[in-house]
């Protein structure tokens, strides 16, 4: 009986650390767009690194000026490439993908990628909406905790590709507790 109290307090301490990060300003990003600011809530947890990946990229301004290039109405809007192609990324090397089981919900925030499930770069997209067929085939690295009002009004592509004319682009992004505000 001592052994499962002891037991379940260690568990409890355990599933507490783990959780206590959430929020925290260390994973969290604004990310700032022409119409307010969202604040998003990275997921270590799920996907380590690349969750550290966005972190170095953000520190560095990789992604201030960047466009949305390919906006789906009720789908997604995908941004990262630093040429606006849709085909380009950062100097680093691909990652390995981090599947999980978390779901792609509204607000969600994903890795783009190729066929090659270990292609992900510095590309990521937000979704509108549910997207349950993309479950277990991205890496999930975080959610938006707050201003999907702002994510709502970029600029939507035309056509199935929906590649933008003249795309709305993130102002800023950075993580909060690098922030002085």
């Amino acid at each position: 009986m001592l052994f499962r109290v002891f037991l379940s307090a260690i568990l409890a301490c355990v599933w507490i650390g783990e959780n206590a990060m959430a929020g925290h300003p260390k994973n969290t990003i604004y990310l700032d767009l022409e119409d307010g600011r969202v604040v998003i809530e990275l997921r270590p947890d799920l996907a380590p690194n690349h969750v550290e990946r966005v972190k170095e990229l953000t520190r560095e301004g990789f992604y201030d000026g960047v466009v949305f290039h390919r906006v789906i109405d009720g789908f997604m809007a995908q941004t990262g490439d630093p040429t606006g192609t849709g085909m380009g990324g950062s100097d680093k090397p691909d990652l390995e993908a981090e599947f999980s089981d978390e779901p792609h919900v509204r607000g969600t925030l994903s890795m783009a990628r190729t066929s090659d499930p270990d292609s992900a770069n510095s590309q990521f997209f937000i979704v509108f909406e549910d997207a349950s067929h993309l479950n277990g085939q991205y890496t999930v690295w975080g959610l938006v905790v707050d201003g999907m009002e702002y994510v709502d009004k970029i600029k939507r592509g035309d056509g199935r590709n929906g590649m933008v004319d003249d795309p709305d682009k993130i102002i800023r992004m950075r993580i909060a507790a690098d922030v002085d505000e």
